[in-house]
């Protein structure tokens, strides 16, 4: 069949046209985003501001045209850590569904986090072992290890690279607040970190997500023009000689880098601490890119449904 799955992340609303089928994997058809930047769009009091929730409105409207228009018997509707976290979600989503009639479901962290690790397991497959999976979003970091399908651990922090950039990074910070930063992030991540070390060795340890894609593209990986096959890891001895140089770097010597948006360069450096942090902390030396992540896992768990309900 043929789905459509609309992502709304705390960076980008993200329509995927996906077909589907039981045993196969999710074939993309059709993309179609916009960069909403709901994590941005929060005023002092931590709502959603009247200019973010026009934003996500006109974009559902127009997502759900497109669905329609490529054929989509399924749209599954979900939106992560800005809205999660907003104080004005429900009246975000009772607004939205009144304007376009979707219903946006709220994932909360632990179950982002969750799905994510589904998407990455079936893309290694069984021969990880006990697989680890890190995915640096706009406004959430979601951390899972396990050796099945479910991870036995799954947890979900508010380290988002969009949400430090807008907390911490509104001006340039100097060396001490670096430092600061820094640690405050450090602590944040080891306050929990014993929920994975205690619970066996890690065999693999994966990334997922554009922040995790583009530093390893900037450490050296191959571009995205090679193909999703194509093996990419983002190494942590790389990653640290790189730090200082993305901290002096000015926004347009940012977006120059390879595999940087243009509007993503004030994410770059947040995302890098916050990536550095999880691999000294889980003491890893490097991070496989996996191509897929929260949105192949809403699609896989939902194949598996219709494959439990349809078995032939």
């Amino acid at each position: 069949m043929r789905l459509g799955v609309l992502d709304i992340g705390s960076n980008t609303g993200h329509l995927l046209v996906v077909d589907a089928h039981g045993g196969a994997a999710p074939l993309p058809a059709y993309s179609y985003k916009e960069p909403l930047r709901l994590a941005e769009h929060l005023d002092d009091n931590g709502d959603v501001s009247p200019t973010g929730i026009a934003a996500l409105t006109a974009f559902t409207a127009q997502a759900l045209v497109v669905a329609e228009e490529k054929g989509c018997e399924e749209m599954l509707s979900f939106a992560t850590s800005a809205v999660r976290d907003a104080g004005n979600s429900e009246q975000v989503l009772t607004h939205v569904e009144a304007e376009t009639g979707v219903r946006i479901a709220v994932l909360p962290g632990e179950d982002e986090a969750r799905l994510t690790f589904l998407a990455v397991r079936r893309w290694f497959g069984w021969s990880a072992g006990r697989l680890a999976v890190f995915d640096i979003g706009g406004g959430s970091l979601e951390i899972a290890a396990g050796s099945d399908e479910r991870p036995d651990v799954a947890w979900s922090l508010p380290l988002g690279a969009a949400r430090l950039a807008r907390s911490e990074f509104a001006a340039q910070p100097d060396e001490e607040q670096l430092r600061q930063i820094r640690r405050r992030i450090r602590a944040d991540i080891a306050r929990d970190a014993g929920h994975l070390l205690r619970a066996g060795t890690t065999h693999r340890a994966s990334a997922t997500s554009k922040t995790f894609r583009s530093l390893a593209r900037i450490c050296g990986a191959a571009p995205s023009a090679d193909g999703p096959l194509v093996p990419r890891t983002l190494p942590l001895a790389e990653l640290r000689q790189w730090i200082p140089k993305l901290v002096a770097m000015t926004p347009e010597e940012l977006a120059a880098l390879p595999g940087v948006s243009p509007s993503r360069t004030h994410q770059i450096v947040p995302g890098a601490l916050v990536a550095e942090a999880c691999m000294d902390i889980f003491d890893l030396s490097e991070l496989e890119i996996c191509p897929w992540a929260l949105r192949e896992g809403v699609i896989l768990e939902r194949i598996d449904k219709l494959s439990v309900n349809d078995p032939s």
